[in-house]
């Protein structure tokens, strides 16, 4: 059976309780569980780096469910990568070419679910907010992170305007077609 580590980025603030990111969590963990081995993280509850390190080694599937803050994941998922990208863990130094070939995760596969308070309409648009950037550009550095350490990226899921037009159904609906697309999972 495989291995698939799930982790909530979520960091609790008034205006952002996490409620939705919850529910894609455990919608997550739930959709896999019949067909995968699961152990899940929630970084808001505290993490200890060498048990997250030995769950990453562990695992040949790693998903993040994060709301996106200021254009990124918030301060304690940040905080979770600085820790736990290490040198001499994930990867090597020292490489002919910079970033490349030094990775020890080559076996791992991760992915991103992402929720954004913009609109879908504000990617892809040069006249709009993003400039013409997609998701992926926005999150960029977070998936050299993982290039880094020999990691290969699944397409990443997103859920938009999710203050002002929650719609939980569409969502979950849309996560479990998207989850769909790279596992097996029961319906």
């Amino acid at each position: 059976m495989q291995h698939i580590l799930v982790i909530n980025g979520h960091e609790y603030y008034g205006h952002s309780r996490g409620d939705l990111n919850r529910i894609l969590f455990d919608k997550i963990v739930e959709t896999l569980s019949d067909n995968y081995e699961i152990k899940t993280t929630f970084l808001q509850n505290g993490f200890d780096k060498e048990e997250e390190q030995e769950k990453v080694k562990w695992a040949d599937y790693i998903i993040y469910q994060t709301p996106v803050y200021n254009y990124s994941v918030p301060a304690i998922f940040k905080k979770y990568f600085d820790e736990t990208h290490e040198h001499g863990v994930y990867f090597r130094g020292n490489t002919e070419d910079y970033g490349i070939g030094g990775g020890f995760l080559t076996d791992k596969k991760y992915m991103f679910s992402t929720t954004w308070n913009a609109p879908s309409t504000a990617f892809n648009d040069p006249s709009k907010f993003f400039e013409g950037r997609n998701v992926d550009d926005v999150l960029f550095h977070l998936y050299l992170s993982h290039k880094y350490a020999g990691m290969e990226g699944l397409d990443t899921f997103s859920c938009f305007d999710v203050k002002k037009n929650t719609d939980i159904n569409a969502y979950l609906d849309s996560l479990e077609h998207h989850l769909s697309r790279y596992f097996t999972i029961h319906t």
